[in-house]
C-alpha cells in the first residue's frame, strides 16, 4: 500500500465517492455582495515605504473596485525608523528639555503618502505610546525573535499616558495634519481605532484607564475633525470570557459616557496545531471568536447597528512567527491559507446575517518582511515581492460584486456543524455567489481542518436565473498547480537567489491564473451546467458574462 492509499485507508472521511451538487440561484437575492474583504495590516509600519512593501500596496490597492484600508501598528512610537520584527517607530511626538511637545510627522506621512498614492487608505490605529509620554519609559523597546520567550517585548510603548492632556492633544494634532496635507474630505473617509489588544499585554493599564485613553483620544480626533470616525476597543478573540467581559464593559462605558463611537472593532483568530503529525486547522476557533463579538454587540440596542470591523482576523496569531520554528504554521506558503479564506469569509457573511448585526470589514493581518528568505514561512501575503496563493484569493472575491444570490451545496457543512467541531470529519465543500450587472459570480472551494492528502470532489455545478442565450465562462483556480507561486519555486529547487529569468516565472506564476481558456457555453433556459474537478484546499471562482 503506497502513502497515500495508507492516509485514505486510516481518514476514509478524506475520500469522496459521490459527485457534490451545487446549485446558484442568480434569481434569488439576499442583499448587496459587500466587499468585507479588503482590510489588511501588520506589526512593522516601516516596511511600507521599501521596494516590496510599496509594491505590495499598490497591488493590494488594485484588488478591489472599493478602496482598499491598511492598518499598521507603532505609529506613534518612539525610534529612528529602523523596522524590525514586531515593532516600527516613527519619532512623531518627543518632548525638549523643558518638557513642550515636539511634532515630527515625516515618516508617518511617508507610511500614508504610500497608501494614498496607490489608492488606498489609511485604517488609523492611534497608538502605541510615545516614550516621552509612557508612564514607563525604560526599557522601551525589547527585541523579539521567532522561537524566543520574548517575555519583554510589551515594554515601554505598551504603558498609559503620564499626562492624558498630552495624549488628547497629540491626536488633534495628528488629525488637524491630516486634513491639511490630504483635505477634509478625504480624512473623512479614514478610520481613527484607538490602540490594539488593550486586554493583554499590548496595555499595561486597567479597563478603566483603557477607556480614558480613548475618551481622550475621541477628544482629539472630533476636536480636529468633527465628522472623522472614531472607534474601537481592538480587543482579542471574545471566545475568551476575559476578552469578552473587556469588549462588553467598553461599550458599556460608551453607552453610559455618550463618548463617541462610530465604529465597533475586536479580533478574531483561529488555532492551528501540528501535535497530530500534519497541520490542522482551528477555523471552529476563528468563527466562534467573530459569533461572540457579534453577539455582544447585537446587546446593545445603541450600538447594534454600527460597522462591525475584525480589525484582524487570522488563521492564528503571529505573523511573525515562522513555520520554521512553529511547525503549525506550515499552511502560510500554499493554498490552505487561500481556501481557509475563502470558507471564512463565507462563515462571517452567514453570522452577519444571523445576529442581524453590520459587518463592515474583515481585516487580514498579513503583509511582507524585506530582506527574509523566500517563503520561510512568515504570515505574509507576499515574499520578496512575490505573491503568494493567499493574495489570489482576495483578487477572486474582488471579482464579486453587486447582489449576493443563493448558493446551495449538498457537501457544505452547516455553520452550527462549524461552530461546534470545525471540519474535522468530512471535508466542507460549499459556494458563495453574486449578481451584477450581466454578470454572475460563483466561489466554490473544497475545504478540510486537516491539510491530508484526499481524492477531488467531481463538482456538478448548476447556475439558474441567468439569461438564455450564449454566455462567457472564466475558470479561475487556486490549488497546487494553479496561482501558486510557492509550487513552482519548490519545483525550480528553492532558489533563495532567483535568476533574472526564474524571478519573472515566479511573478507570472503569483497571479490569479485561468483553469482553462475562456469559453462560450449554452445557457438553455436560462440555466448552466458546469461540471470540473476540485482538488482539497482548492478554490474555483467561476464567472458567467453576457452581453
Amino acid at each position: 500500500m503506497d502513502s497515500r492509499a495508507a492516509v485514505l485507508f486510516l481518514f476514509p472521511a478524506l475520500a469522496l465517492a459521490q459527485p457534490v451538487h451545487i446549485r446558484v440561484d442568480a434569481a434569488r437575492t439576499s442583499g448587496p455582495m459587500r466587499p468585507f474583504f479588503r482590510y489588511f495590516g501588520y506589526d512593522e509600519p516601516n516596511y511600507t515605504y521599501m521596494q516590496y512593501g510599496k509594491k505590495l500596496v499598490r497591488e493590494l490597492a488594485d484588488l478591489s473596485r472599493e478602496p482598499v484600508y491598511i492598518r499598521t501598528h507603532f505609529m506613534l512610537a518612539t525610534g529612528d525608523g529602523t523596522p524590525s520584527f514586531k515593532f516600527g517607530s516613527t519619532n512623531a511626538y518627543t518632548e525638549d528639555a523643558s518638557g513642550k511637545p515636539v511634532y515630527d510627522w515625516k515618516i508617518v506621512d511617508r507610511i500614508i503618502d504610500t497608501y494614498v498614492e496607490a489608492g488606498a487608505r489609511p485604517f488609523v490605529e492611534i497608538g502605541f505610546m510615545p516614550k516621552a509620554l509612557s508612564t514607563k519609559p525604560d526599557p522601551y523597546q525589547e527585541n523579539w525573535e521567532p522561537g524566543a520567550p520574548n517575555r519583554g517585548y510589551s515594554a515601554g510603548w505598551s504603558y498609559p499616558p503620564k499626562d492624558y492632556d498630552k495624549w488628547s492633544e497629540l491626536v488633534y494634532q495628528w488629525v488637524k495634519h491630516s486634513v491639511e496635507k490630504y483635505g477634509r474630505a478625504a480624512v473623512e473617509s479614514w478610520y481613527w481605532e484607538v490602540w490594539n489588544e488593550p486586554d493583554i499585554s499590548y496595555w499595561h493599564g486597567t479597563p478603566d484607564e483603557y477607556n480614558k485613553l480613548y475618551d481622550s483620544a475621541a477628544k482629539g480626533v472630533k476636536r480636529a475633525l468633527p465628522t472623522a470616525k472614531i472607534g474601537g476597543p481592538a480587543t482579542t478573540g471574545p471566545s475568551n470570557q476575559r476578552a469578552a467581559e473587556y469588549l462588553r464593559q467598553f461599550l458599556e462605558h460608551c453607552d453610559k459616557t455618550g463618548v463617541p463611537l462610530d465604529f465597533i472593532t475586536y479580533h478574531a483568530k483561529g488555532a492551528p496545531n501540528a501535535s497530530t503529525g500534519h497541520v490542522r486547522m482551528g477555523i471552529a476557533k476563528n468563527a466562534n471568536d467573530v459569533a461572540r463579538g457579534m453577539e455582544i454587540v447585537a446587546s446593545f440596542p445603541k450600538f447594534s447597528k454600527l460597522p462591525i470591523i475584525l480589525s484582524e482576523s487570522d488563521p492564528e496569531g503571529c505573523a511573525a512567527c515562522s513555520a520554521r520554528v512553529y511547525q503549525q504554521n506550515a499552511y502560510r506558503n500554499g493554498p490552505l491559507y487561500a481556501v481557509y479564506t475563502a470558507a471564512m469569509m463565507d462563515n462571517i457573511a452567514k453570522l452577519e446575517d444571523r445576529t442581524k448585526t453590520n459587518l463592515e470589514g474583515m481585516l487580514t493581518w498579513a503583509f511582507e518582511f524585506e530582506g527574509q528568505p523566500y517563503f520561510d514561512g512568515f504570515r505574509t501575503l507576499a515574499t520578496n515581492g512575490i505573491d503568494k496563493p493567499v493574495l489570489n484569493v482576495f483578487r477572486m472575491a474582488g471579482l464579486m460584486d453587486g447582489q449576493r444570490v443563493a448558493a446551495e451545496s449538498d457537501a457544505a457543512l452547516s455553520l452550527d456543524q462549524i461552530l461546534k467541531e470545525g471540519v474535522r470529519e468530512k471535508p466542507h465543500i460549499g459556494a458563495m455567489a453574486s449578481r451584477a450587472e450581466r454578470k454572475v459570480t460563483v466561489m466554490a472551494w473544497n475545504y478540510h481542518d486537516d491539510d491530508l492528502p484526499a481524492t477531488a470532489a467531481d463538482i456538478q455545478m448548476s447556475i439558474a436565473g441567468i439569461p438564455a442565450g450564449r454566455v462567457m465562462l472564466r475558470h479561475y483556480r487556486i490549488d497546487q498547480n494553479h496561482s501558486n507561486a510557492y509550487a513552482v519555486w519548490k519545483g525550480m529547487g528553492s532558489p533563495q537567489q532567483p535568476t533574472p529569468e526564474q524571478y519573472s516565472k515566479l511573478e507570472a506564476a503569483a497571479q490569479l491564473e485561468l483553469l482553462e481558456s475562456p469559453r462560450w457555453v449554452n445557457s438553455a433556459r436560462g440555466s448552466v451546467d458546469v461540471n470540473f474537478s476540485l482538488p482539497r484546499q482548492g478554490v474555483s471562482l467561476l464567472e458567467l458574462t453576457w452581453n
